[in-house]
């Protein structure tokens, strides 16, 4: 049973917020955010935290300049995630801007793993750069950067993972998880790091004279990738995190984006003018993940980087058709797992492992998301990836750091990972075939060594209730253009209901008419059931997100159901 808590409130924080002109909802909200004054709500570039706090950002704008002015050809590495990609363009579409000679290269996740591997790095070395400069990755690249020097590249990472014991002996690093930065945002994805590095880039140009007889390159003309990457990525949208997402969303709702971002909205069948954060997680960076789970991420870089609206459509478009092959495939792996965990008494686990010789490595991730959501506790889900080696992608619940559980368990038996790496909430590793068992093993007793069995509850945080008068359109228009994401939760309403009416959608959605029983007027409101085809009886108790509807021409207010209770059955 999910157990329902109300957000803490502030009343204090949330008067201050009312006094700088923000509705009562609306500061409420935000105040049970953490967030207490108006300087917080502004948005405005001039509030980011300075370039130059970042450590060794300046030496990295240095070399950078110095690679520029001798035309030395960089070459970009980049990951094959959302955060990669836009990472990869960002980085691509900026240094281009300022002169230098710059290509890119991501690696096949299938034939070259993550990050800066000596199997890539060869790669590169056929591509004749002189400089190497990863993007959301390197910070674990030991060998591969050892393997660059050793050809004389010079290498330069930016990367935002947590550092393990040993770091890479490259040129430079920036990276606001490394040792000794103070940086005052930790949560940067890999995309806002590069966007940082241009930053510092182009204040180092600029004591040059370089832009004494010609104007500076705009760098606002990539926070719709950076937002893109932020949110895809889901680092916690802190206050600086929130910033550059929300000046990115302000570009895309102009048209004044990436043409591959434009595209990718029109296949979604998303509006750009009404972009919101969620149509960027929900929607554009599926599609965009789709290609490095599937096939190669440079078909997503070159969309986000695409010049004309008909390159980036075709694009598109086959991003499109590898995310529905992507979802046909793990509609497969569902059912798969499902038989597995059916032979298993998951209420008695505190971590769930699983393995199929036939799963898609690309899509072990979405698995082990979609079986953590179910069940409540952490999953890594192995794919076979030959050689008697075994890749798993995990999904963590609140109060496991995955990584850091990974880490444990690599302590106590050192060869039993060959290698890992990851954050809080999501991780990946590798390990032999011939150990899964042992791995299931040891992976359950360290879990149960940092976790309770309190946490193996599903928690929802609510907002408390809404009234009839505030359940209307403009409070939905209102909610849906803040920006909402990791660590700063979307709210949720709780309340009672009367079930009006309801129908099935396509067989698999629940299609409802619900009014208040606290309101004595009887005033009904749609409502949407995702994924629940058990009909409702006649009073529920509801957990749900106040949404706005168009359909044929018509805007209406919905109620997005989220969890469900009947009334007297709630905990």
């Amino acid at each position: 049973m999910t157990k329902i808590i109300q957000r803490s409130q502030h009343p204090d924080a949330a008067l201050a917020l009312q006094e700088s002109g923000l509705s009562p909802l609306m500061a409420r909200l935000l105040a049970a955010r953490g967030l207490e004054r108006a300087q917080q709500i502004r948005a405005n570039l001039s509030d980011l935290l300075a370039p130059q706090t970042l450590t060794n950002n300046t030496s990295m704008a240095k070399l950078l300049a110095d690679a520029i002015a001798a035309d030395k050809a960089l070459l970009v590495i980049g990951d094959y995630d959302a955060d990669g990609a836009t990472a990869t363009a960002v980085a691509v579409k900026g240094l281009r801007a300022f002169g230098a000679r710059v290509d890119f290269l991501v690696p096949n996740r299938f034939e070259y793993g993550y990050g800066l591997t000596p199997e890539i790095v060869a790669l590169a070395a056929t591509r004749k750069p002189d400089v190497i400069i990863t993007v959301d990755n390197g910070i674990a690249s030991v060998d591969g950067v050892e393997a660059a020097n050793a050809l004389g590249l010079q290498v330069l990472i930016t990367d935002h993972h947590l550092p393990g014991q040993v770091t890479p002996a490259a040129t430079c690093i920036i990276n606001p998880n490394q040792h000794g930065c103070q940086f005052a945002s930790k949560h940067l994805a890999g995309v806002g790091v590069i966007f940082y590095a241009l930053l510092a880039l182009r204040a180092e140009l600029r004591l040059r004279g370089a832009y004494l007889s010609q104007p500076e390159p705009n760098l606002t003309e990539l926070l719709d990738l950076v937002a893109l990457g932020t949110v895809a990525d889901l680092v916690k949208l802190d206050d600086n995190n929130r910033i550059l997402v929300e000046q990115g969303l302000r570009r895309i709702r102009a048209a004044a984006c990436s043409q591959g971002i434009l595209a990718l909205l029109r296949v979604s069948g998303r509006q750009a003018q009404a972009c919101n954060a969620q149509d960027l997680g929900f929607y554009v960076g599926p599609r965009l993940n789709a290609a490095g789970r599937l096939d190669d991420m440079s078909l997503g870089i070159r969309c986000l980087l695409a010049e004309s609206e008909a390159e980036a459509n075709g694009m598109a478009q086959q991003l499109q058709d590898l995310n529905l092959e992507r979802r046909n495939i793990e509609a497969d792996m569902q059912e798969s797992a499902n038989v597995s965990l059916d032979g298993i008494k998951v209420a008695d686990q505190y971590a769930i492992s699983l393995y199929q010789a036939e799963w898609h490595q690309g899509v072990i991730g979405i698995l082990a998301s979609r079986i953590k959501e179910r069940y409540h506790r952490p999953v890594i889900a192995f794919a076979d990836a030959g050689d008697g080696v075994l890749k798993g992608s995990g999904r963590s619940i609140a109060g496991l750091h995955l990584r850091d559980a990974l880490d444990a368990l690599s302590k106590q038996q050192p060869s039993l990972i060959l290698k890992f790496g990851g954050h809080a909430m999501a991780a990946g590793l590798s390990i032999k075939r011939d150990d899964f068992a042992a791995f299931v093993t040891g992976f359950e007793a360290v879990v149960r060594g940092l976790i309770s069995e309190a946490d193996l509850q599903a928690v929802l945080e609510v907002d408390g209730n809404l009234s009839a008068a505030e359940m209307n359109f403009t409070t939905a228009q209102q909610l849906e253009t803040q920006v909402w994401g990791q660590g700063f939760a979307p709210p949720l309403f709780f309340d009672e209901f009367s079930v009006r009416s309801q129908r099935l959608l396509a067989d698999k959605h629940l299609k409802l008419s619900l009014a208040l029983t606290s309101d004595a007027r009887g005033l009904e409101w749609d409502a949407i059931y995702f994924n629940r085809t058990e009909l409702l009886d006649g009073t529920i108790q509801a957990v749900y997100q106040l949404q706005t509807n168009s359909y044929n021409g018509n805007q209406k207010v919905q109620l997005n159901l989220r969890y469900v209770a009947q009334a007297n059955s709630h905990d």
